[in-house]
Formats: structure tokens, sequence, C-alpha cells
């Protein structure tokens, strides 16, 4: 019997990729939801191709996803951490206006 590909093998590795990609977004909640979704689905197609491995071509994809998701959650959940800790502090509105005048710089040239 000829083994075959294992459907959406790669949806967890390309949520882990944006999720990565996308942590420093909207102040991290991207890089947790699609984190957080890329795992769900990497545990969906593992226990899939568990139940039978011999119908199946094993793809590195599902653990490479799964690794990529995790790196996105922490990066989000990190990010989150530390812009808690900027409006505590008091430093958010300070590095806000100079982060505002940094970019009026820029489009004043």
């Amino acid at each position: 019997m000829e083994k075959q590909k294992l459907s959406g093998v790669n949806t967890p590795l390309i949520l882990g990729i944006c999720s990565i990609v996308t942590f420093c977004c909207c102040f991290g909640f991207p890089g947790i939801i699609l984190g957080l979704i890329g795992l769900n689905k990497a545990k969906k197609v593992k226990s899939i191709y568990n139940e039978n491995p011999e119908l199946y071509i094993h793809s590195g994809n599902i653990e490479a996803g799964r690794i990529t998701s995790i790196i996105g959650l922490v990066l989000g959940i990190i990010y989150i951490i530390y812009f808690i800790y900027l409006i505590a502090s008091g430093d958010f509105t300070a590095n806000w206006e100079e982060s505002q005048e940094i970019i009026n710089e820029i489009l004043d040239r």
C-alpha cells in the first residue's frame, strides 16, 4: 500500500512562522493567538499521524510547526509583559513621545 501525504501538515508551520513575524504588532496579541492556533493544529495533525503512522508519509513540518508556534507564543507573552511593565513604570509615555519626535524628524526631511 502506498503512503499518502497527511493533509494539514504545513498549517502549523505557517501559523508558527506568522506568530513569530507578527508578535510585535498590536502589542503581542497576534503572536499569542496564532501561536495557540498553531499548537492546536500541530496537536491534531500529530494525533492523526500517530493513529496510523504506516498510512502517512512522515513530515518534519509537524514538529517544526509546533516549535515555531511555541516560539511565537513565548515572544508574544514576553512582549505583553514588557508592555505592562512600561505602562506600570511610566516609561511608556516618555518612550512614546521620543518615538513621535523621531518620526516627525524623519517626515520633515
